[in-house]
């Protein structure tokens, strides 16, 4: 299997990268495979968050599978396309928060598919980079979006253009990572960062992403009313009474799923 799913923890899932031979490199039976895979993740309601972990000890991905391309016709190139981008799709349609941990390469795709991640948890042996135009190619799983609304243009634009690599150091200090760690242990932080948030209510925090990332970009105005949707839809919910009247009890919320 080139994908795999796990239970990491009480309601947190693992979904976890599995052609270490490649270092992850993506083909198009790994792009299919991770899309079937976030496709049950998204309709299994025990899980609320989700991190993406690689079997590999050198990489986290280093991107689209070069060696099975090689072999392709235009015609082949063109039709793997909707495979692939539906893979990056399906990991940025996951209802619930999406930690990246990165342990060595993420290049190319296997840098789009962490900034496809909500957050991106990095050892600091980590390695990022988009190196597409090296090989005549532009970032195409969402790498020319998803870099610059993390990091701005000017930054995005330089290490398109260039394709120059960033160590982790750079990468938290710019944004590309949000958290970096000693290496081998991007794993057991992200989970206990993963704890947390599934402690809270799913509900919240599956609205809270949405309101995140559908206000992304809007001007401010648009951005308020996906706001106040956001929190009239949760307002009258099960959870907000649950979580009020677990904090004057003082006692742990029990959530609906």
């Amino acid at each position: 299997m080139t994908v795999e799913t796990a239970r990491a923890a009480d309601h947190v899932a693992e979904l976890i990268l599995n052609r270490p031979e490649a270092m992850n490199a993506i083909s198009t039976d790994l792009a299919a495979a991770l899309g079937e895979a976030c496709a049950g993740l998204a309709a299994d309601r025990e899980v609320d968050v989700v991190l993406i972990t690689s079997r590999s000890e050198r990489a986290f991905s280093v991107g689209a599978d070069l060696k099975e391309r090689a072999g392709f016709s235009d015609d082949q190139l063109l039709g793997q396309r909707p495979v692939l981008r539906g893979a990056f799709d399906a990991v940025r349609g996951l209802p619930m928060p999406t930690l990246a941990v990165v342990e060595g390469y993420a290049l190319g795709g296997g840098c789009e598919l962490a900034l496809a991640a909500d957050l991106i948890v990095a050892g600091t042996e980590a390695t990022f980079g988009l190196p597409e135009t090296s090989v005549g190619l532009v970032p195409g799983g969402g790498g020319t979006q998803a870099l610059q609304r993390r990091i701005g243009y000017p930054r995005a634009a330089e290490l398109i253009f260039t394709g120059r690599r960033v160590d982790a150091a750079e990468a938290e200090r710019i944004g590309l990572a949000d958290r970096v760690v000693p290496a081998g242990t991007a794993r057991a932080a992200a989970l206990e960062l993963a704890d947390r948030i599934a402690a809270n209510s799913p509900l919240a925090v599956r609205t809270a992403k949405r309101a995140l990332r559908d206000g992304a970009g809007r001007e401010l105005t648009s951005a308020l009313a996906i706001e106040d949707r956001a929190w009239r839809s949760v307002a009258v919910s099960a959870d907000r009474k649950e979580g009020i009247a677990a904090f004057v009890a003082k006692r742990r919320p029990e959530w609906e799923r």
